[in-house]
């Protein structure tokens, strides 16, 4: 698939993602996060979208800082939107081109025939994922992302889905497993990099690719392989199967120490470096 037809220019504005839906008695006790950048859309689209058109470089410069824990993606994406000074129409022409996994949305209906929720979590600009959804014939999915907009004097980004008192990600994810942990499920997250290490410290079963495996090996995390949709797919499959024959297949949701936020950072951090060591 090389990419979702008919893209349109976003209508709805992005806003906080609600709340988990509740537990029905019988259904599995299980809830899916999933990156987009990188994992749903196979390319980054947010780094492309730079790549294409940021006006000056000095913004790879910062994308490696990050990548090494010593900036926020907040500030990040920040500073790189005010960079982008193209028309949008040309800004969502070409997130329209990247390519998506084939098998996810398949893998979506096979959640959603088991009562499982899934949600899009995303810690990149976030103001093509509505659209690509829709042309992938899943576009009521919960997002939480980054409103981003453009305009003659550059972008603008805010963070509705962001943590009122942690001012390091755009996106907090974290918040995300651990509101899907309190409402019951055990909860699985698929993700591929950087953006992804406050979801899998937190989440009860990780499938991970590219840096996101690294991240996980250095910090002790168990987590497992896959390069498609197809593959977690299959993995869904026998746990739904194994669940319904015996419910105790599926371990219940696991609380883990705090390792990021104002838990242990204090309120207002931005920057990950200064936080205390090995809390990064």
């Amino acid at each position: 698939m090389t990419g979702p037809r008919g893209f349109r220019e976003p209508g709805a504005r992005v806003g906080p993602v609600p709340s988990p839906p509740p537990l029905e008695p019988g259904a599995i006790p299980l809830a899916i996060l999933v990156d987009y950048d990188g994992t749903v859309a196979t390319t980054d689209v947010s780094d492309t979208v730079m790549a294409e058109f940021a006006v000056g470089m000095d913004w790879m410069e910062l994308n490696a800082r990050y990548d090494e824990g010593e900036l926020g993606s907040r500030d990040l994406m920040a500073y790189e939107v005010s960079l982008v000074r193209e028309a949008p129409a040309r800004l969502y022409a070409l997130a329209a081109e990247q390519p998506h996994d084939p098998g996810f949305a398949s893998f979506v209906d096979r959640a959603r025939a088991a009562q499982i929720p899934v949600e899009v979590v995303s810690d990149g600009f976030g103001f093509f994922i509505p659209a690509a959804l829709d042309a992938l014939g899943v576009g009521d999915l919960p997002v939480a992302t980054a409103r981003t907009t453009f305009g003659p004097s550059g972008g603008r980004i805010e963070f509705p889905n962001g943590h009122p008192d942690c001012l390091v990600c755009g996106t907090c994810k974290r918040a995300r497993v651990l509101a899907h942990q309190a409402a019951g499920r055990t909860v699985v997250f698929i993700g591929d990099g950087e953006s992804d290490r406050y979801a899998a410290g937190y989440s009860d079963l990780v499938f991970a690719k590219r840096s996101l495996i690294r991240i996980c090996e250095q910090n002790g995390w168990a987590y497992r392989t896959w390069g498609t949709f197809a593959d977690v797919d299959h993995w869904l499959a026998g746990a739904i199967r194994d669940w319904r024959t015996d419910p105790s297949t599926l371990p219940p949701p696991t609380p883990r120490p705090f390792f990021c936020g104002p838990e242990v950072w204090g309120p207002g951090l931005r920057n990950p470096h200064a936080a205390p060591d090995g809390l990064r």
